[in-house]
């Protein structure tokens, strides 16, 4: 009788085990799934979204040739603002402005006819020349009111209004504790303490 060898019948039965042994189950098996990938994470623009800049020119790509639409407003904001229209009695006219919004806060007011001629911010994120934010104190920028400020105007208590520092489009608007009367111009000491509360561009 012939012997049989046994090596090459060993062989096959271990390949088979470790065939068997090495196979995924269902429930351990963890598979890649093309479709659960967030495309947007390839956009560069949600890499890099960052907060508009007060400029000589205007906010953000906010300028005076920007249209006063939703879609060239909500554009040259980066869309990171929900915008909601509204209009108020100016003069005996009716001026329409749009409003920018985020986190349901107001963030920003944006004025014009046809084309943006003010934006009055009042986001804290947003900065101005020299990184100047809401909160920044009258006396960084100034000495003295004189030459630079004047009452905000109408609707705006005490607020004073100041020209920034070799800027010809923007405006600082400061706010503070104020016991006199309205319509006078709190004294230099008084300003000293008040903060912005608004930067202003303005056409």
């Amino acid at each position: 009788m012939k012997s049989v060898s046994l090596m090459p019948l060993c062989a096959a039965i271990l390949l088979a085990g470790c065939a068997g042994s090495s196979a995924p189950s269902a429930d351990s098996a963890s598979w890649y799934n093309p479709l659960s990938w967030h495309w947007s994470a390839l956009n560069p623009l949600g890499w890099f979204a960052s907060t508009p800049r007060v400029t000589e020119q205007g906010v953000g790509t906010i300028t005076a040739a920007t249209p006063m639409t939703e879609t060239a407003i909500s554009d040259a904001l980066g869309g990171n603002y929900h915008l909601r229209k509204g209009m108020r009695g100016e003069g005996g006219k009716i001026i329409t402005f749009w409003q920018a919004l985020r986190d349901d806060k107001l963030k920003m007011v944006i004025n014009g006819q046809h084309s943006v001629s003010q934006v009055v911010v009042m986001d804290e994120k947003v900065s101005g020349p020299d990184n100047i934010t809401l909160g920044t104190p009258f006396s960084q920028l100034y000495r003295e009111a004189f030459g630079a400020c004047k009452l905000a105007g109408a609707g705006e208590g005490s607020d004073i209004r100041c020209q920034a520092p070799a800027s010809q489009h923007i405006w600082y608007q400061f706010s503070g504790e104020w016991h006199g009367p309205l319509g006078l111009m709190p004294d230099n000491a008084t300003l000293q303490k008040w903060r912005i509360d608004k930067i202003i561009w303005q056409q």
